[in-house]
């Protein structure tokens, strides 16, 4: 586990759910929690929250989706500090499951300007404060449904789940991660799925309509254990709560 004392983490989509439980979490080791919310009055409901569980937490509007917005939280946030320890990337939008033969260009760009270009957009645009980290962490919140392995397993649930723009945004964001493990050495990027894989279940949120057999605490365990890296810690894995899975 990393000292705790005065790391900063920077979680997108906080204002409810999984984001919400990881900024809660890390909160409450002691680290300085930047609440990154696309809503600003649900964000500040949310910051309310933790604060009154004495977490020190400051609200960040951010639209991942808008190149203004981001830019507008890079400067939010170099106001309170001058590195950024760990980057959680969970801002995310599940579109409206429509099957291959009936999806549109629009469907496709919806989701994935959420969930594949979003990330992108955010981690570039904070690499310079992950840089001055002496030990910056990448989390990208993604989905079994990205998994490959899962996807053609006829007995994971995600394997009947006929739709397009979700399942290929998160395999995208998938190798998104690998990349930049690759290419930045220097900093931790690692992919979860809030779920367990071999047992076939997920965690419930909003986006599945709270159908999941996890709690949302069970669902930021991956999110929580990759935030937590030490120096030594592995990159460019895919795992969930379990442990590693396949891509």
């Amino acid at each position: 586990m990393t000292n705790n004392e005065q790391t900063t983490v920077l979680v997108t989509g906080a204002n409810k759910g999984l984001g919400l439980e990881t900024a809660r979490r890390l909160g409450a080791l002691g680290w300085t929690v930047f609440l990154g919310s696309r809503d600003e009055s649900r964000g500040r409901a949310a910051a309310d929250t933790l604060l009154s569980q004495d977490i020190k937490v400051t609200m960040i509007p951010l639209d991942v989706t808008s190149d203004a917005s981001v830019a507008n939280a890079v400067r939010l946030v170099r106001e309170h500090t001058d590195r950024l320890d760990v980057l959680v990337n969970n801002a995310g939008a599940s579109g409206h499951a429509v099957p291959p033969a009936e999806v549109t260009p629009e469907e496709l760009h919806g989701v994935y300007d959420t969930n594949v270009y979003g990330p992108v957009r955010v981690t570039n645009a904070f690499l310079p404060l992950l840089r001055a980290s002496d030990n910056p962490r990448v989390v990208m919140v993604s989905s079994a449904v990205g998994s490959f392995a899962a996807i053609t397993d006829p007995d994971q649930p995600a394997a009947k789940l006929h739709e397009l723009a979700y399942s290929s945004s998160k395999a995208a964001l998938n190798m998104i991660t690998v990349r930049y493990a690759h290419a930045l050495p220097d900093i931790k990027f690692n992919a979860i799925t809030p779920g367990e894989v071999a047992n076939h279940t997920f965690a419930a949120t909003d986006m599945n309509h709270h159908t999941g057999q996890l709690t949302v605490t069970e669902g930021t365990d991956a999110i929580v254990r990759l935030a937590t890296l030490a120096p030594d810690g592995p990159t460019a894995t895919f795992t969930d709560r379990l442990g590693p899975i396949s891509w």
